[in-house]
């Protein structure tokens, strides 16, 4: 079975929604990896700040199936998609990889380009894995992380949401 890192996210009553759709995905998939937890301040819109998270699942369900299951966690958690691509929101699951799969399909990317543009996605990645290589790139996480233009004033920060 491919390892699967998802990107979790939320900036509305953060830590209930975050700690609800852990147990939610550790009952459909088992044990996970989870990443720290980390704040962010939201990106591309003036909102309340973010929790940010990577969480590794193990799956043989395919990547569209997989990320219509997400949707539908994010829909149960109050999840409103509008015509806003930035904006709040209770919960919000991304596909990252998939495996070392690559692939540009209609709203399925893979490896999603998140990876490398934000330090919200690239940061806990890193923590959880570092050895992993970018299916693109070709380079390790951790050494994208290393290399990230910090000056891109993503300010963010490690909590604990216990």
């Amino acid at each position: 079975m491919p390892g699967i890192w998802l990107s979790l996210g939320s900036n509305i009553d953060r830590s209930r929604h975050i700690h609800s759709a852990l147990k939610v995905l550790g009952e459909e998939f088992g044990p996970l990896i989870v990443s720290p937890v980390y704040e962010s301040e939201a990106v591309g819109f003036d909102g309340d700040a973010f929790y940010n998270l990577i969480v590794g699942i193990e799956s043989d369900q395919p990547a569209e199936s997989l990320m219509a299951g997400f949707r539908v966690i994010e829909v149960d958690h109050g999840r409103a998609r509008g015509s806003e691509k930035f904006s709040s929101r209770t919960l919000d699951i991304d596909l990252l990889t998939y495996g070392d799969c690559t692939l540009k399909q209609g709203k399925l990317e893979l490896p999603r380009d998140e990876i490398l543009r934000y330090a919200f996605v690239l940061l806990p990645l890193s923590d959880v894995a570092g050895d992993e290589v970018h299916p693109l790139t070709g380079k390790c996480y951790r050494d994208l992380w290393e290399a990230f233009d910090r000056k891109k004033e993503q300010l963010l920060w490690r909590v604990s949401i216990d």
